[in-house]
């Protein structure tokens, strides 16, 4: 049998992360059960607590463990809720992985690395502003990854 093509999911803790997984479970996985087409690598990119602080000088030495063990219990978090979601979809051929870095470099590196056909990212509908000073990750990824890169977006909620 030819070796199955990876598909890398990127997973954080936001609801859009969530709602792109399950619907990708749902379209790309689920229906095909064991014969399915990709191989899933789900990749969480725990932030580097000097990134989060975003302070030096007196203070920071004592605050950064602290971040830092944060940042480790909520990529817990994330893998655990990833690894369960799928099992209550009897997936099995699924890899977690978590990388320290920022999520635009650790998302294509993981492409690389896996040699992905797939790159799934969920989109936070941030607005323009937000989007400007913040930078997309799907947006860097769209443009850097050496894969598809499909962007799931939650539907709209009708008023």
């Amino acid at each position: 049998m030819a070796e199955k093509q990876v598909m890398v999911v990127a997973a954080d803790e936001s609801e859009h992360s969530a709602y792109a997984l399950e619907w990708t479970l749902e379209h790309f996985v689920t229906p095909f059960g064991p014969n399915t087409p990709f191989k899933l690598v789900i990749v969480h990119a725990k932030p580097m607590p000097s990134s989060v602080v975003g302070l030096s000088g007196p203070g920071a030495a004592e605050v950064l463990p602290i971040v830092d063990a944060d940042l480790r219990r909520q990529a817990a978090r994330v893998s655990e809720k990833a690894k369960e979601f799928c099992a209550s979809k009897s997936i099995k051929d699924v890899v977690v992985e978590v990388i320290e870095g920022d999520a635009r470099n650790v998302l294509c590196d993981a492409v690389e690395r896996h040699h992905a056909s797939v790159l799934v990212v969920g989109s936070h509908g941030y607005g323009a502003i937000k989007r400007a000073v913040l930078g997309s990750v799907s947006d860097y990824c769209a443009h850097h990854a050496h894969c598809s890169v499909m962007i799931v977006k939650r539907p709209k909620t009708k008023h």
